[in-house]
């Protein structure tokens, strides 16, 4: 019996303390004032996956294929007429064709900090304002129109084998 009541008293306690705590945060930000975002006011926006097809001499050498995180602030993001994707995705187009010189087999030709730079500045000019602060890579691959192919013929391989086993177990029973 004793322990139940000193169970009711920490709990009591515990919720006392978290109510408390919970007024003197909402007291520090002012009532009804939205929450401050955090790291300075700037919001970080994931693009989808960008795959960009790579032709050279007339012909698909492959695909570029990268998805990033830019940093905006929410005030500038609000007043644009175009989803920002889709001037970072045109950005990305207009970098990758305006550099031919960028061999994507060949890994010291692609220079992350300026491909970072450049889509930042000319999504900012574009715009005539500060609105993308940094540009960050999660993810870049390059899929060569060999190993795409390759790809293709192991899924195409693995569903006939499955199509197979399956016709075999639909006639045994």
């Amino acid at each position: 019996m004793v322990k139940v009541i000193a169970i009711a008293v920490w709990i009591c306690v515990a919720t006392l303390g978290a109510v408390f705590y919970s007024f003197q945060a909402a007291g520090e930000r002012g009532v009804g004032e939205k929450p401050k975002p955090m790291l300075g006011g700037l919001d970080y926006v994931k693009t989808e996956v960008i795959s960009v097809p790579l032709i050279r001499n007339a012909r698909i050498d492959g695909y570029f294929l990268t998805k990033l995180v830019y940093t905006v602030e929410p005030e500038q993001i609000k007043k644009l007429s175009i989803p920002a994707e889709a001037l970072i995705t045109d950005q990305v187009y207009s970098y990758l064709y305006s550099n031919p010189q960028i061999d994507f087999t060949k890994k010291e030709t692609l220079d992350l900090d300026a491909f970072r730079a450049a889509i930042r500045d000319a999504v900012n000019t574009r715009v005539g304002a500060t609105l993308v602060h940094e540009v960050l890579v999660d993810q870049v691959n390059f899929l060569s129109k060999d190993e795409i192919r390759d790809n293709w013929l192991r899924r195409r391989q693995e569903a006939g084998a499955t199509a197979s086993e399956m016709t075999k177990a639909f006639k045994s029973h």
